[in-house]
């Protein structure tokens, strides 16, 4: 024991090694992937039974054999009114596409407040009034608002965004529906 002192720091840096590599190993790259990541990814999507502003009916079956993408939202939420340029101008692109859908649906909102927001907004993709918003709500397990989901056109959820999106993020979640096919 001639040098104590550089033994005692040669157990530090590898007690600090050590802790370091346990550390990269288990902390992940994203702290906000696990969020951001919905839990009825690879499952069927939930049946809905919607109605669309003009009182006509959407379900389900309605949206078999194209893409959709689903998007949550509310008339009175900040981060919706932030994304929706964004949906205008990605919709816009893809609105002549005979094999994709987008869909609005409120958490949780007023029929009034909906219909107000779609008009003055000028939505022009399908958005669901009250009638069964609340049960899609929940069958989704939407986590906030505005959050996006893609359907493969078989029916199985592809992609999940929580917060609102970018035209990039709605272009890979529509790759990703058309790879399932």
């Amino acid at each position: 024991m001639k040098h104590p002192f550089r033994w005692v720091a040669l157990a530090v840096g590898v007690a600090v090694l050590l802790f370091s590599i346990v550390l990269a190993v288990n902390v992940s790259t994203d702290p906000r992937a696990e969020l951001n990541t919905s839990r009825l990814l690879g499952k069927p999507a939930p049946e809905v039974a919607l109605a669309r502003l003009d009182g006509t009916p959407v379900t389900s079956a309605d949206l078999v054999g194209k893409t959709v993408i689903v998007n949550f939202w509310n008339s009175w939420c900040v981060p919706c009114d932030d994304e929706l340029p964004v949906l205008r101008r990605w919709y816009g692109a893809h609105r002549t596409d005979p094999d994709v859908v987008m869909l609005g649906i409120p958490r949780d909102d007023t029929p009034e407040n909906i219909r107000d927001a779609a008009a003055t907004d000028v939505v022009t993709w399908t958005v669901a009034n009250n009638r069964g918003a609340r049960d899609a709500t929940l069958s989704f397990a939407t986590r906030g608002q505005p959050e996006t989901f893609a359907i493969a056109p078989d029916g199985t959820i592809v992609a999940s965004f929580l917060g609102p999106v970018s035209t990039a993020v709605l272009d890979k979640m529509l790759r990703i529906g058309r790879r399932s096919l």
